[in-house]
């Protein structure tokens, strides 16, 4: 059996024999045998040990885990899938990293707005999903059975990847602060509730703020006056849609109810909470209720009787 000195192990893998030395001495490469005055002798198998460390401290295992495997008390595929498992950690994390600091370098932010933006960006999967799930709550509680409202707040859940864009933090810890502003969560109480007390139409029809919305939108489009008498239609034709929902008949304390209903949905707050939400969920911007609402409650407050 040939037998190597430290010296020709160290020539035939490239490493020095400090590296040799410092190996041997904690039992990962023991020597095959000593030479006459004691100098360690290695066989082919040193050399194939030495390859494997070499590659092993290369992706970043420690030496209690080389030794380990080595040792054959762990096999390599054990260790190299909870080794891919902490690399992916890793880089998940050195994304974030560099997603908050473009965004920090983007917006010119001072040391508080970034480290608040560190903080939040960093949050795990379930600590976000806290704050989320607090801020739906205190919009939603006790009226999640009602028709449609499951649905409502799946729509309103931010998801954050792991990957995210620098926009997507800034999205993200946008929404963060508006999902805890305590006058922004009773807005939307207060608009879910005042929805929820109105009896439900059968079959389920778009609720005030979307009927305003769509009809709204066209003559918006059109360049009409909302005190024009063209927008006579459009405001006709919304009230008596929102008359036949509620079983109630036209007239000044209904367009007076339904004023009320349009202002509380006309929240800017609530258009920028829906575009922070499409960046950070990947969907596309929505288009802003503000404009069409604008038009429509001065158009019906012009034919308030």
């Amino acid at each position: 059996m040939a037998l190597y000195s430290i010296g020709d192990l160290a020539r035939r893998t490239g490493l020095t024999v400090k590296t040799i030395r410092f190996y041997s001495d904690r039992g990962i490469v023991p020597p095959a045998d000593r030479g006459p005055t004691g100098y360690r002798l290695y066989d082919l198998d040193a050399v194939t040990r030495l390859e494997l460390v070499r590659t092993l401290r290369d992706l970043g295992m420690d030496l209690p885990t080389i030794r380990r495997v080595l040792a054959s008390e762990v096999s390599l595929p054990e260790v190299a899938a909870a080794h891919a498992e902490a690399l992916a950690v890793q880089i998940r994390t050195l994304r974030l990293r560099r997603a908050v600091l473009t965004a920090v370098a983007r917006r010119g932010s001072s040391p508080e707005e970034m480290d608040l933006m560190h903080k939040l960006a960093r949050l795990s999967e379930d600590e976000r999903r806290r704050l989320v799930d607090d801020f739906l709550a205190a919009a939603f509680d006790g009226l999640d059975t009602v028709p449609g409202f499951a649905g409502v707040m799946r729509s309103m859940t931010p998801e954050l990847p792991d990957d995210p864009s620098p926009e997507q933090v800034e999205a993200w810890v946008e929404l963060a602060e508006l999902a805890q502003d305590e006058d922004f969560r009773a807005a939307v109480r207060r608009t879910v509730a005042r929805y929820a007390a109105e009896p439900p139409a059968a079959p389920p029809r778009p609720g005030p703020a979307a009927l305003a919305r769509d009809h709204a939108r066209p003559a918006l489009a059109a360049g009409l006056a909302p005190t024009a008498p063209e927008a006579d239609p459009v405001v006709a034709a919304v009230v008596a849609a929102y008359a036949r929902d509620l079983g109630l008949p036209d007239g000044p304390a209904l367009r007076r109810r339904l004023v009320d209903r349009l202002e509380e949905a006309n929240d800017p707050r609530r258009d920028h909470y829906l575009e922070l939400l499409a960046v950070i969920n990947g969907w596309p911007a929505p288009e802003p209720l503000s404009p069409a609402l604008d038009w429509f409650t001065e158009a019906l407050r012009a034919r308030l009787t």
